[in-house]
Protein backbone atom coordinates (compact mmCIF):
# COMPACT_ATOMS: atom_id res chain seq x y z
CA UNK A 1 0.00 0.00 0.00
CA UNK A 2 1.36 3.54 -0.73
CA UNK A 3 1.97 5.94 1.34
CA UNK A 4 -0.24 8.39 2.37
CA UNK A 5 0.12 11.95 1.36
CA UNK A 6 0.58 15.26 4.14
CA UNK A 7 1.15 18.63 3.48
CA UNK A 8 2.17 20.72 7.01
CA UNK A 9 1.42 24.16 7.21
CA UNK A 10 3.23 25.93 10.17
CA UNK A 11 5.60 29.13 10.71
CA UNK A 12 6.17 28.66 14.85
CA UNK A 13 8.37 26.79 16.83
CA UNK A 14 4.86 25.40 18.43
CA UNK A 15 4.91 23.15 15.59
CA UNK A 16 8.00 21.76 15.78
CA UNK A 17 7.07 18.30 17.86
CA UNK A 18 4.30 17.63 15.92
CA UNK A 19 6.05 17.87 12.55
CA UNK A 20 9.59 15.81 14.07
CA UNK A 21 6.41 12.84 14.41
CA UNK A 22 5.39 13.07 11.24
CA UNK A 23 8.72 12.89 9.91
CA UNK A 24 9.61 9.71 11.59
CA UNK A 25 6.55 7.61 10.38
CA UNK A 26 7.41 6.57 7.01
CA UNK A 27 6.11 3.09 7.11
CA UNK A 28 2.14 5.05 6.22
CA UNK A 29 3.11 9.16 5.60
CA UNK A 30 4.80 11.42 3.71
CA UNK A 31 4.99 14.35 4.32
CA UNK A 32 4.83 15.72 0.66
CA UNK A 33 5.64 19.47 1.36
CA UNK A 34 5.90 22.24 4.66
CA UNK A 35 4.15 25.08 3.58
CA UNK A 36 6.08 28.44 5.78
CA UNK A 37 6.41 32.05 5.86
CA UNK A 38 9.44 32.83 4.21
CA UNK A 39 12.58 34.24 5.81
CA UNK A 40 12.59 37.13 7.64
CA UNK A 41 14.93 39.58 8.84
CA UNK A 42 15.45 39.04 12.68
CA UNK A 43 16.96 41.42 15.73
CA UNK A 44 19.21 44.61 15.64
CA UNK A 45 21.20 43.66 12.79
CA UNK A 46 18.34 42.68 10.81
CA UNK A 47 20.12 39.72 9.70
CA UNK A 48 17.52 37.25 7.39
CA UNK A 49 16.73 34.07 9.47
CA UNK A 50 15.43 30.92 8.59
CA UNK A 51 12.47 29.97 10.58
CA UNK A 52 12.96 26.76 13.06
CA UNK A 53 9.74 24.55 10.87
CA UNK A 54 11.78 25.41 7.38
CA UNK A 55 15.38 24.37 9.45
CA UNK A 56 13.59 20.69 10.37
CA UNK A 57 12.11 20.26 6.96
CA UNK A 58 15.51 20.75 5.57
CA UNK A 59 16.77 18.16 7.37
CA UNK A 60 14.57 15.69 7.10
CA UNK A 61 14.87 16.20 3.12
CA UNK A 62 11.13 17.68 2.51
CA UNK A 63 10.01 20.20 0.18
CA UNK A 64 9.61 23.74 1.41
CA UNK A 65 6.98 26.04 -0.11
CA UNK A 66 7.11 29.46 1.13
CA UNK A 67 4.75 31.82 -0.94
CA UNK A 68 4.34 35.58 0.43
CA UNK A 69 1.01 35.06 0.60
CA UNK A 70 -0.80 31.48 0.11
CA UNK A 71 -2.29 31.63 -4.20
CA UNK A 72 -3.95 29.15 -6.05
CA UNK A 73 -0.79 27.54 -7.49
CA UNK A 74 -0.20 26.37 -3.98
CA UNK A 75 -3.81 24.84 -4.08
CA UNK A 76 -2.63 24.06 -7.61
CA UNK A 77 0.46 22.16 -6.59
CA UNK A 78 -1.51 20.40 -3.77
CA UNK A 79 -3.56 18.48 -6.21
CA UNK A 80 -1.20 17.96 -8.48
CA UNK A 81 1.12 15.78 -6.13
CA UNK A 82 -1.88 14.18 -4.93
CA UNK A 83 -2.31 15.87 -1.09
CA UNK A 84 -4.04 13.11 1.02
CA UNK A 85 -4.44 15.43 4.35
CA UNK A 86 -3.08 18.93 5.26
CA UNK A 87 -2.61 19.60 8.79
CA UNK A 88 -2.40 23.46 10.07
CA UNK A 89 -0.70 24.98 13.32
CA UNK A 90 0.31 28.60 13.54
CA UNK A 91 1.27 28.97 9.88
CA UNK A 92 0.54 32.61 10.23
CA UNK A 93 -1.75 32.96 7.01
CA UNK A 94 -5.54 32.42 6.41
CA UNK A 95 -6.50 29.60 3.79
CA UNK A 96 -8.93 30.35 1.28
CA UNK A 97 -11.72 27.56 0.29
CA UNK A 98 -9.16 26.84 -2.80
CA UNK A 99 -6.92 25.59 -0.44
CA UNK A 100 -8.91 23.92 2.09
CA UNK A 101 -10.56 21.56 -0.97
CA UNK A 102 -7.32 20.59 -2.25
CA UNK A 103 -6.27 17.98 0.13
CA UNK A 104 -8.40 14.84 -0.39
CA UNK A 105 -9.04 14.18 3.09
CA UNK A 106 -9.62 17.92 3.61
CA UNK A 107 -7.29 20.71 6.15
CA UNK A 108 -7.47 20.12 9.65
CA UNK A 109 -5.91 22.48 12.39
CA UNK A 110 -4.45 22.27 15.59
CA UNK A 111 -6.02 25.59 18.02
CA UNK A 112 -4.44 25.94 21.46
CA UNK A 113 -7.42 26.03 23.49
CA UNK A 114 -10.53 24.27 24.42
CA UNK A 115 -12.58 25.71 22.08
CA UNK A 116 -15.47 27.06 21.69
CA UNK A 117 -13.15 29.04 24.39
CA UNK A 118 -10.75 31.64 22.86
CA UNK A 119 -10.81 31.54 19.37
CA UNK A 120 -8.34 33.64 17.97
CA UNK A 121 -5.12 34.73 17.90
CA UNK A 122 -3.17 34.84 21.43
CA UNK A 123 -5.09 31.98 23.40
CA UNK A 124 -2.02 29.94 25.18
CA UNK A 125 -0.74 33.66 26.38
CA UNK A 126 -4.62 34.72 27.38
CA UNK A 127 -5.00 31.18 29.42
CA UNK A 128 -2.39 32.21 31.66
CA UNK A 129 -3.32 36.05 31.77
CA UNK A 130 -6.62 35.00 32.58
CA UNK A 131 -5.11 32.49 35.85
CA UNK A 132 -6.39 29.35 34.43
CA UNK A 133 -5.68 25.70 35.73
CA UNK A 134 -6.09 23.93 32.59
CA UNK A 135 -6.25 24.82 28.86
CA UNK A 136 -5.77 22.43 26.06
CA UNK A 137 -5.08 21.77 22.22
CA UNK A 138 -7.77 20.96 19.96
CA UNK A 139 -7.61 19.17 16.48
CA UNK A 140 -10.66 20.86 14.18
CA UNK A 141 -11.66 20.96 10.75
CA UNK A 142 -10.58 24.15 8.99
CA UNK A 143 -13.59 26.51 7.74
CA UNK A 144 -13.25 30.32 6.25
CA UNK A 145 -14.47 31.37 9.48
CA UNK A 146 -11.81 31.59 12.08
CA UNK A 147 -11.62 28.83 14.42
CA UNK A 148 -15.22 27.29 13.85
CA UNK A 149 -15.01 24.74 12.53
CA UNK A 150 -16.49 21.26 14.07
CA UNK A 151 -14.13 19.70 16.31
CA UNK A 152 -12.17 16.22 16.00
CA UNK A 153 -10.60 15.54 19.63
CA UNK A 154 -8.80 17.71 22.32
CA UNK A 155 -5.92 17.22 24.49
CA UNK A 156 -6.22 18.67 27.77
CA UNK A 157 -3.15 20.32 29.63
CA UNK A 158 -2.76 21.37 33.13
CA UNK A 159 -0.70 25.15 33.74
CA UNK A 160 1.15 24.55 36.62
CA UNK A 161 1.05 27.62 39.00
CA UNK A 162 3.98 30.42 38.06
CA UNK A 163 4.69 29.66 34.53
CA UNK A 164 5.46 31.83 31.86
CA UNK A 165 4.64 31.74 28.04
CA UNK A 166 7.53 29.88 26.95
CA UNK A 167 7.35 26.54 28.61
CA UNK A 168 3.78 26.73 28.43
CA UNK A 169 3.64 26.84 24.51
CA UNK A 170 6.38 23.90 24.77
CA UNK A 171 4.31 21.75 26.69
CA UNK A 172 1.30 22.71 24.14
CA UNK A 173 3.34 21.66 21.79
CA UNK A 174 3.88 18.31 23.15
CA UNK A 175 0.33 17.86 23.55
CA UNK A 176 -0.33 17.61 19.58
CA UNK A 177 1.50 15.02 19.61
CA UNK A 178 -0.83 12.24 21.11
CA UNK A 179 -3.94 14.36 19.79
CA UNK A 180 -2.65 13.26 16.26
CA UNK A 181 -1.33 10.19 17.42
CA UNK A 182 -4.80 8.64 18.34
CA UNK A 183 -7.21 10.82 15.79
CA UNK A 184 -4.85 9.82 12.78
CA UNK A 185 -6.27 6.40 11.33
CA UNK A 186 -9.59 7.90 10.92
CA UNK A 187 -8.72 11.24 9.47
CA UNK A 188 -7.03 8.64 6.58
CA UNK A 189 -9.95 6.75 6.43
CA UNK A 190 -12.24 10.04 5.87
CA UNK A 191 -13.88 8.71 8.81
CA UNK A 192 -13.53 11.23 11.83
CA UNK A 193 -16.64 11.85 14.14
CA UNK A 194 -17.04 15.87 14.34
CA UNK A 195 -18.55 17.69 17.19
CA UNK A 196 -20.26 21.38 16.43
CA UNK A 197 -18.89 23.69 18.56
CA UNK A 198 -21.55 25.51 21.33
CA UNK A 199 -22.18 28.90 19.36
CA UNK A 200 -23.90 30.14 23.54
CA UNK A 201 -19.74 29.11 24.83
CA UNK A 202 -17.51 31.24 22.19
CA UNK A 203 -14.88 33.77 23.60
CA UNK A 204 -12.37 35.13 21.97
CA UNK A 205 -9.13 36.45 22.49
CA UNK A 206 -6.57 38.89 20.70
CA UNK A 207 -3.46 39.49 19.45
CA UNK A 208 -0.97 40.83 21.88
CA UNK A 209 0.10 43.91 21.99
CA UNK A 210 3.25 45.83 23.42
CA UNK A 211 1.15 47.52 25.93
CA UNK A 212 0.35 44.60 27.53
CA UNK A 213 3.19 44.84 29.41
CA UNK A 214 1.97 47.98 31.76
CA UNK A 215 1.22 46.96 35.05
CA UNK A 216 -2.37 47.25 36.21
CA UNK A 217 -2.48 47.92 39.91
CA UNK A 218 -6.39 48.43 39.52
CA UNK A 219 -6.56 44.82 39.14
CA UNK A 220 -6.50 42.38 41.76
CA UNK A 221 -2.73 41.22 42.77
CA UNK A 222 -3.41 37.71 41.45
CA UNK A 223 -4.66 39.40 37.99
CA UNK A 224 -1.85 41.54 38.16
CA UNK A 225 0.85 38.43 38.58
CA UNK A 226 -1.30 36.40 36.15
CA UNK A 227 -1.03 38.53 33.44
CA UNK A 228 2.65 39.67 33.93
CA UNK A 229 3.30 35.66 33.49
CA UNK A 230 1.16 35.50 30.20
CA UNK A 231 4.08 38.75 28.79
CA UNK A 232 7.20 37.28 29.68
CA UNK A 233 9.15 36.84 27.57
CA UNK A 234 7.44 39.50 25.29
CA UNK A 235 6.39 42.37 25.55
CA UNK A 236 7.64 42.28 28.78
CA UNK A 237 5.75 43.70 31.97
CA UNK A 238 7.18 47.27 33.47
CA UNK A 239 5.59 50.26 35.48
CA UNK A 240 6.13 53.89 35.47
CA UNK A 241 7.65 55.69 38.10
CA UNK A 242 7.87 59.26 37.50
CA UNK A 243 9.34 59.79 34.09
CA UNK A 244 10.98 57.00 34.16
CA UNK A 245 10.16 53.58 33.21
CA UNK A 246 11.38 50.35 34.57
CA UNK A 247 10.95 46.56 33.21
CA UNK A 248 9.99 44.51 36.04
CA UNK A 249 9.80 40.11 36.83
CA UNK A 250 9.51 37.49 39.25
CA UNK A 251 6.33 38.92 40.42
CA UNK A 252 4.33 36.93 43.63
CA UNK A 253 1.27 38.24 45.34
CA UNK A 254 0.68 38.63 49.21
CA UNK A 255 -2.60 38.93 50.91
CA UNK A 256 -3.68 41.88 52.66
CA UNK A 257 -2.96 45.42 52.32
CA UNK A 258 -0.40 47.79 53.07
CA UNK A 259 -1.76 51.14 52.09
CA UNK A 260 -5.30 51.96 51.56
CA UNK A 261 -4.94 53.07 47.76
CA UNK A 262 -4.14 51.10 44.52
CA UNK A 263 -0.99 51.93 43.50
CA UNK A 264 0.77 53.01 46.41
CA UNK A 265 4.77 51.56 46.17
CA UNK A 266 5.71 50.56 49.88
CA UNK A 267 9.02 49.60 50.93
CA UNK A 268 9.68 47.59 54.24
CA UNK A 269 13.13 47.50 55.48
CA UNK A 270 12.94 44.20 57.32
CA UNK A 271 13.18 42.30 53.71
CA UNK A 272 13.67 44.87 50.96
CA UNK A 273 10.66 44.44 49.74
CA UNK A 274 9.20 46.08 46.68
CA UNK A 275 5.63 46.16 47.31
CA UNK A 276 2.93 47.67 45.61
CA UNK A 277 -1.07 48.24 46.57
CA UNK A 278 -3.40 46.58 43.99
CA UNK A 279 -7.54 46.67 44.22
CA UNK A 280 -7.05 43.84 46.82
CA UNK A 281 -3.69 41.74 47.51
CA UNK A 282 -0.95 43.33 47.20
CA UNK A 283 1.94 42.48 44.22
CA UNK A 284 6.09 41.95 45.38
CA UNK A 285 8.21 42.71 42.56
CA UNK A 286 11.32 40.59 42.66
CA UNK A 287 13.57 42.06 40.21
CA UNK A 288 13.81 45.64 37.75
CA UNK A 289 15.34 46.94 35.50
CA UNK A 290 16.23 50.76 34.85
CA UNK A 291 16.70 51.89 31.40
CA UNK A 292 20.01 50.95 29.87
CA UNK A 293 20.50 48.73 32.83
CA UNK A 294 20.44 45.20 33.51
CA UNK A 295 17.79 43.53 35.29
CA UNK A 296 18.35 42.77 39.34
CA UNK A 297 16.91 41.44 42.61
CA UNK A 298 14.64 43.82 44.32
CA UNK A 299 17.72 44.81 47.09
CA UNK A 300 20.38 45.55 44.59
CA UNK A 301 18.37 47.27 42.44
CA UNK A 302 17.72 49.47 45.33
CA UNK A 303 21.43 50.30 45.71
CA UNK A 304 21.69 52.45 42.61
CA UNK A 305 18.56 53.15 42.01
CA UNK A 306 15.76 55.49 45.18
CA UNK A 307 12.61 54.06 45.25
CA UNK A 308 10.50 56.24 47.99
CA UNK A 309 8.13 54.39 49.95
CA UNK A 310 4.54 55.68 49.46
CA UNK A 311 5.20 57.24 46.06
CA UNK A 312 1.91 56.87 43.95
CA UNK A 313 2.42 54.95 40.81
CA UNK A 314 0.44 56.39 37.66
CA UNK A 315 -1.20 53.01 35.61
CA UNK A 316 -4.27 52.61 33.35
CA UNK A 317 -6.50 50.16 33.11
CA UNK A 318 -5.61 47.73 30.97
CA UNK A 319 -7.45 46.00 27.82
CA UNK A 320 -9.65 42.76 28.46
CA UNK A 321 -8.39 39.75 27.08
CA UNK A 322 -11.39 38.07 26.35
CA UNK A 323 -14.86 39.00 24.98
CA UNK A 324 -18.12 37.02 23.23
CA UNK A 325 -17.74 38.95 20.08
CA UNK A 326 -14.24 38.70 17.68
CA UNK A 327 -11.92 41.76 18.36
CA UNK A 328 -11.56 44.38 15.24
CA UNK A 329 -8.69 42.98 13.30
CA UNK A 330 -5.74 45.61 12.30
CA UNK A 331 -3.95 45.52 9.57
CA UNK A 332 -0.02 45.69 9.33
CA UNK A 333 0.52 49.10 8.11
Amino acid sequence: MSRRKVIFFGSDTIGVPLLKWLLIQQDELEVAAVVTQPDRPMGRGKRVVEGPIKGLAKAGGVTVLQPEKPDTALSDWMREAGTDLGLVIAYGHILKQHHLDAPALGMWNFHGSLLPALRGASPIETALAEGWSETGMTLMQMVLKMDAGAMVDQERVAIPSGITAVPMRERMAAACVPLLQRNLPALLEGAVELATQDPEAVTYCRKLEKGDGSLDFGLPAHAVESRSRACHPWPGSYLDYGSTRLKVSALSVEPGRVAAEAGILVLRREDNGVLVQCETGVIRIGALQRPGGRMMDAESFQRGFSLKSGTKLEYASSKPWVQSEPFPYKKKT
